[in-house]
């Protein structure tokens, strides 16, 4: 089994923990969304989205994050020979599907100063059109990448588009809050996939410095976000790369890239 993905991607992180939670082995394949390797070719003509994570178990090839984590769920089950449903299997892909609807995106690129969202933003297109020159056959489908960008510094103008982002936010958190004070864990009192679908949007707003707007002022969600980073999980897909001073040195070694790419106009 392979996965492609990447530390930066919240969707990978998802998949990832779930990976980590069941015991899986799988290759690992990092493609870094900011330098533009999920643009390659190879990558393209696999993924014609672009997106990040994508899961192949032979000529098995899956996108979607929650059928990745439910795909990894069949395995285990069909390895082990017992059946891991739970009387609570719908409130676990209720929370799953939930918490899928929101959109990071918008909300991420909101609060990155303007001067490097924008420098990144130029250099990811070049990438693009540089990947074109390249497969003229994927023409159409890079094209449509290139629209999806400028759209996205359109949203990030429109003040009603940020403001629908985050009451959407709101809305999710809250109601996780509400759950957490009567159990432990999202679905219940057992750790459960829909955890692993939640504990990414937490790591984000902690990497982005909102945590105290949004975890610390809601104290059943901070006391959860405390227990699910002592995970073995969560440190080593999130945490060997975002806690503490660990995020300064991923994020710096993308930057550093971007900038000596641009200088060196190698796209």
């Amino acid at each position: 089994m392979q996965l492609y993905h990447h530390p930066y991607s919240m969707d990978s992180q998802k998949v990832r923990l779930a990976l980590e939670e069941k015991g899986i082995d799988y290759t690992s394949n990092h493609a870094n969304p900011l330098t533009g390797k999920n643009m390659d070719s190879s990558f393209f003509r696999m993924n014609p989205t672009a997106k990040l994570p994508v899961f192949q178990n032979g000529a098995h090839i899956l996108f979607d994050t929650i059928e990745i984590i439910k795909y990894i769920e069949r395995v285990v089950e069909v390895s082990s020979g017992v059946e891991t449903n739970t009387s609570n299997d719908r409130e676990i892909n209720e929370w799953m599907q939930k918490i899928q609807r929101w959109n990071p995106k918008i909300f991420t690129l909101s609060h990155v100063p303007d001067k490097y969202r924008l420098f990144v933003s130029k250099f990811l297109r070049r990438v693009v059109i540089a990947r074109m020159a390249e497969s003229p056959d994927l023409a159409s489908v890079y094209h449509l990448k290139l629209r999806d960008a400028y759209e996205t510094e359109d949203k990030l103008k429109n003040v009603d588009v940020l403001k629908d982002n985050e009451e959407e936010l709101v809305q999710l958190l809250d109601e996780a809050e509400v759950q957490l004070s009567e159990t432990t864990y999202l679905a219940g009192e057992e750790f459960s996939m829909a955890d692993v679908m939640l504990i990414p949007v937490l790591a984000r707003l902690s990497l982005l410095d909102v945590e105290d707007e949004y975890i610390e002022s809601r104290p059943n969600i901070s006391k959860y976000w405390k227990l699910v980073k002592q995970r073995p999980s969560y440190k080593a897909v999130i945490g060997n790369y975002f806690s503490g001073w660990r995020k300064y040195r991923t994020l710096l070694k993308t930057w550093c890239f971007v900038c000596v790419r641009s200088v060196l106009r190698k796209y």
